[in-house]
């Protein structure tokens, strides 16, 4: 074969295939570029409408990472294809063994796929943020972490839960915004229902005045009323709003200082009363019931038969 067959081919080929190469390879460089800078601008503009919380650019960061990671290689392994087809390679067997691969791996990392699609959905949703409580699959704690795969909690005894976000089907947000702390007083039946409504609410006022705890209360109590008859009580209900995570806080300040406005006024907080029943035969007799009180100098109570 002579050199200007050769040099004719050569510059056939590149005529035919060469320019589409070069055409390909620019192509998907200008794409990526294009793609990175509309990514980065999207999330960068998400970002700074929420400014003061530095978890939510977190969340951001972590999100423009993960899109441009999968826009990439979706970007680079299109352009491979293409270009192998160019160089005259068959990409049919190549297209096949990469689906058999994909099979393989999608049934062997299911859970894996499962948890990074639902890591993402939570992230973009705002479901959770570190520093909220949350109750998740069961466990209930304070959010440290959280990533595409693996959320972590750490609860009140300090036990810490790596729960996989795929198997995350409900998520309890206890801080979401603002928090509520609900009461369920319970007084005994001969109490004035409406006396103890107002106790309830100068607590509150007491409370937020107080400077100590006022700046964590967002509403006054709100009393909701009578709520139900119990065994022993009648229970009436209120509930007070206060910001992220303080509801504890302010919710064992307020029994603390009702129980000893309680006390002053008299009003009664029950507790569970036992019944004896000795029984009845069938001619109506009872059999004796002896009451013995074990205090010193006390003595024992007999049943009259």
């Amino acid at each position: 074969m002579e050199i200007n067959e050769i040099l004719q081919r050569v510059l056939q080929w590149a005529l035919d295939h060469g320019i589409r190469l070069v055409l390909i390879v620019v192509l998907a460089l200008i794409l990526l570029r294009v793609t990175t800078v509309v990514i980065r601008r999207v999330f960068d503009r998400i970002a700074k409408r929420r400014e003061e919380e530095e978890e939510f650019r977190k969340r951001a960061q972590t999100l423009k990472s993960s899109v441009h990671f999968a826009v990439t290689i979706t970007i680079v392994v299109v352009a491979i294809i293409m270009s192998l087809r160019e160089l005259g390679v068959d990409i049919a067997p190549i297209l096949a063994a990469a689906g058999i691969l994909g099979l393989a791996v999608g049934f062997g990392a299911q859970n894996l796929v499962r948890d990074l699609i639902s890591g993402f959905f939570i992230l973009m949703d705002n479901q959770v943020r570190v520093g909220d409580v949350v109750e998740v699959s069961g466990k209930g704690g304070l959010v440290e972490d959280i990533n595409l795969r693996i959320t972590t909690l750490r609860d009140l005894a300090g036990n810490v839960h790596y729960i996989r976000n795929g198997d995350i089907g409900v998520i309890t947000n206890m801080t979401m915004g603002y928090s509520r702390y609900v009461f369920e007083v319970g007084v005994a039946y001969r109490e004035d229902v409406e006396e103890v409504i107002e106790v309830l609410k100068q607590v509150d006022e007491e409370l937020r005045a107080d400077p100590a705890f006022a700046p964590d209360i967002i509403e006054p109590l709100e009393v909701l009323g009578l709520d139900q008859f119990a065994d022993s009580a009648v229970i009436i209900k209120a509930r007070t709003t206060t910001k992220p995570i303080q509801q504890w806080r302010i919710g064992r300040e307020f029994n603390l200082r009702l129980k000893k406005a309680f006390d002053r006024r008299g009003i009664e907080i029950p507790f569970p009363h036992l019944t004896v029943y000795p029984g009845e035969d069938k001619q109506g007799q009872s059999p004796p019931l002896h009451v013995v009180n074990d205090a010193p100098g006390a003595r024992g109570l007999r049943k009259p038969e």
